[in-house]
């Protein structure tokens, strides 16, 4: 015996072709890995650095108003209006100085509460123009409750925190700028008496962050850790209202230092680093920008091994064809076998695995022929008449339902509908043994008459045939058959129950005014009470 599986181990040697091209996949594959990480590493060096400058920069902030705030704790020798007058001239000196040294400074500034001194405000100084610090009216913080942490929040919110704030981008008070700041509460002796702050630019921090760039379209952008966005390069963020600013995508939050999300229609990756000042720094680049040659290198790859695997397929086809030509017999005529035809013709007899499981099938196709024919008849088969019962007629009119939603032109039908009228007289009279010969003869004539046209028991009395070809087009001569040979049989009858009385309608499928196979129904059924109806009154 030759062994199928011989032969097809044979077929096997072409699969490590397939494997050696595998394994070339998956190195280049392994090296874009290996480039995709050292594009997360320069994005992250990136990113790094950029978080160095800006926590260098903030830090210089947080420290200059740190020391002037050391400074005005150890400098307060009392809280009377004219100590405070005093000390408020030695702290402006020491604030101006620090101010002075530090990039970026918009205002500086030293408040008093109110509930400490009415009368001694404290000192509010800006450069606007680059040119100096220059002294400024003060805002009046005693029309405002200073508990309510959403006005004034350079005061509000440090004094009710009671601990250093950087606080996020606002517009500050008179000058309608949009800065960010740094804000120390000030205490003496337990007691809360004011604010020191410095409020810088947001346009300064916006230039260093715009200044970190990477590849074509890359670029930085300041948000919070829920995600919303405080600068971006491309969204001017200063012009809109709170309720505009659009929301950082869903992704781009995660809490892992690399993130990937899609923002217009682009994948982007990004890292982000968390600043000293509550803010997070992210860098974001378009994927694609980040995947170097590799597409060119898989590309060369597949080349050459489609090449080779191309001419391996090639001599493995031409000579497994030959191993599967009969598997693929087989397949055919499974799909035979599925579509209801059991007559299927199989040649290949040779003594392997094939050929056993060949003769095996032919054998179970036999076996299921006769055993659908015997459901057939037991399911689809009247058993008083031996013509076709409802369900047969069901999946009749459903595939002629089918034809015309698929819009099949051809569709031509009739459907006659035939009533066995007194059957009920004949079985209340003569018992329902004579009233079954009666249906018997009625379903003899309609059979005999219309035998090109499949016949269905539909009802206890009722029969239905469906007209088609020949006996559609002769559709009225056979009706006046059916009625002289009922006449004859009628006429010629010994005993009631052999007489036959049919009322009997047909109607024709008009695709011009029928939606489907119900409406040629409703009409064979009006037509056949409609022709009950005038034999009555003709009797």
């Amino acid at each position: 015996m030759r062994s199928l599986r011989t032969r097809m181990t044979l077929f096997t040697v072409c699969v490590i072709l397939i494997t050696v091209t595998s394994m070339a996949l998956l190195s280049v594959l392994f090296i874009r890995r290996t480039e995709q990480q050292e594009s997360n590493q320069l994005l992250l060096l990136l990113c790094e650095t950029g978080e160095k400058n800006l926590d260098y920069y903030f830090n210089s902030v947080q420290k200059s108003v740190s020391k002037v705030a050391s400074f005005v704790e150890s400098d307060l020798d009392g809280l009377g209006d004219e100590q405070l007058a005093s000390h408020m001239q030695r702290v402006q000196k020491q604030f101006d100085e620090m101010a002075s040294k530090t990039n970026g400074v918009l205002t500086y500034y030293y408040r008093i509460d109110p509930e400490v001194s009415k009368k001694v405000k404290g000192f509010w100084y800006t450069d606007l123009d680059g040119e100096g610090f220059v002294e400024h009216e003060v805002t009046d913080i005693s029309q405002y409750d200073t508990k309510d942490t959403t006005k004034l929040v350079w005061f509000t919110v440090p004094k009710n925190e009671g601990n250093p704030v950087w606080l996020p981008p606002y517009v500050t008070d008179n000058l309608d700028k949009r800065v960010i700041s740094y804000n120390v509460p000030i205490y003496w002796r337990g007691e809360f008496v004011g604010v020191v702050g410095i409020e810088i630019d947001y346009s300064t921090m916006a230039e260093q962050v715009e200044s970190i760039r990477l590849y074509n379209n890359g670029y930085a952008y300041l948000c919070d850790e829920e995600g919303h966005l405080f600068f971006h390069p491309r969204i001017d963020v200063s012009k809109l209202s709170a309720d505009e600013v659009p929301q950082i995508p869903q992704g781009a939050v995660d809490k892992s230092t690399f993130v990937r999300y899609t923002y217009d229609g682009v994948d982007k990756i990004a890292a982000w680093l968390p600043l000293s000042n509550g803010m997070r720094l992210n860098v974001a680049v378009p994927v694609v920008e980040t995947e170097g040659d590799w597409p060119m290198l898989i590309g060369n790859t597949v080349l050459y091994a489609g090449i080779v695997l191309a001419v391996a397929s090639t001599i493995t086809m031409l000579y497994a064809r030959r191993i599967t030509k009969p598997l693929e017999e087989l397949t055919e005529a499974a799909d035979q076998v599925d579509r209801g035809n059991y007559d299927v013709d199989l040649a290949y007899d040779r003594d392997d695995e094939v050929g056993r499981l060949t003769n095996t099938f032919k054998r179970l196709a036999g076996h299921m022929k006769d055993h659908i024919n015997d459901l057939n008849k037991r399911v689809y088969v009247d058993s008083l008449t031996s013509v076709r019962n409802k369900g047969a007629y069901s999946t009749f009119l459903d595939e002629l339902q089918e034809r015309m939603d698929d819009g099949d032109q051809t569709v031509a039908f009739a459907v006659g509908i035939f009533d066995c009228d007194n059957l009920k007289y004949i079985n209340d009279r003569y018992g329902h043994e004579k009233g079954d010969v009666y249906l018997q003869t009625a379903c003899r004539l309609i059979c005999r008459v219309f035998q090109h046209s499949p016949v269905f028991r539909i009802g206890g009395d009722e029969f239905s045939v469906v007209l088609q070809n020949d006996d559609l087009r002769n559709r009225d001569t056979l009706a006046q058959q059916f009625s002289a040979a009922m006449s004859d049989i009628s006429d010629s009858a010994r005993n009631e129950w052999e007489q036959v009385h049919v009322s009997m309608g047909i109607a024709v499928y008009d695709a011009q005014h029928d939606r489907g196979v119900n409406d040629v129904l409703r009409r064979a059924d009006e037509l056949m009470y409609e022709n009950k109806r005038k034999r009555k009154m003709g009797r």
